[in-house]
């Protein structure tokens, strides 16, 4: 099974302008996520994908991969896509698995990264969605995070920027998780997702995975105990900088 890693990242992020190349513990925001994604077991090889030379410059400077891609991409899922087919291209090599993992999230696990492929045993598994965690009620009602509920499967019932399952009884014992931005495709479902048109819930809750379920698709969520943060503003960057200077696996790579 051939597996790869692509990291979608650009600069002109609306609210975060720069932010692949903003600087946490004096490695740029995008390089976190590549060499927790390079090092991560299962994974064949990690590109970079981005229409932006300034990031392609930095990846080619540490050994990195970069893929360029068309400037007109709204949606990561369609710059990983287009990445995937160019590589293939290039490589002359059919991917099976393409682990599209944000160029913005920095806490991410090596070892959960990994831990999306044995779901893809199951031939009917397309699409797999790490979640993690929220701690607090304040996060919970956060709009910028996305929450899930599940079945009993571990499949998604639902995406949505409100609190999911309704806290109005509380949040003790209720299941609190948050998708995060590290999704594995298998190589058609990507291209089928992307083919597809836009559905209204989730043009309505703004979280294109939606789509998958409008669709009847289904998405394997696979939980994480580490706490992860999408990084989307300045403020949250020094707060991964704090949890960074205790972190076991930037210690791996803060040399470089």
């Amino acid at each position: 099974m051939k597996v790869i890693a692509i990291l979608p990242a650009r600069m002109g992020a609306t609210r975060f302008p720069g932010k692949p190349l903003h600087p946490i513990l004096g490695i740029p925001l995008i390089g976190h996520c590549y060499f927790r994604t390079s090092i991560a077991l299962g994974v064949d090889a990690t590109y970079v994908a981005t229409c932006d030379e300034e990031i392609a410059d930095y990846i080619r400077s540490i050994g990195g991969m970069p893929i360029m891609t068309s400037t007109s991409h709204n949606r990561a899922s369609d710059r990983t896509a287009e990445a995937m087919l160019r590589i293939e291209e290039f490589t002359g090599e059919r991917v099976d698995i393409v682990v599209m993992v944000q160029g913005d999230e920095p806490l991410i696990l090596p070892e959960d990264i990994s831990r999306t492929l044995p779901h893809f045993d199951d031939p009917a598994v397309e699409i797999v969605n790490i979640m993690s965690r929220l701690r607090t009620r304040e996060a919970f009602e956060d709009k910028n995070n996305v929450k899930v509920v599940v079945n009993q499967n571990g499949d998604a019932l639902y995406f949505s920027r409100e609190p999911i399952p309704s806290p109005w009884r509380g949040v003790d014992n209720i299941p609190m998780f948050m998708q995060t931005g590290v999704i594995a495709f298998r190589r058609d479902a990507l291209i089928r997702f992307n083919s597809t048109p836009e559905m209204p819930l989730e043009k309505i809750e703004s979280v294109d995975m939606n789509r998958v379920l409008e669709t009847e698709g289904k998405i394997r969520m696979v939980l994480t105990e580490v706490m992860t943060i999408g990084v989307d503003t300045s403020e949250e960057a020094d707060e991964v900088a704090r949890i960074l200077k205790d972190d076991v696996v930037f210690a791996q790579f803060s040399h470089q």
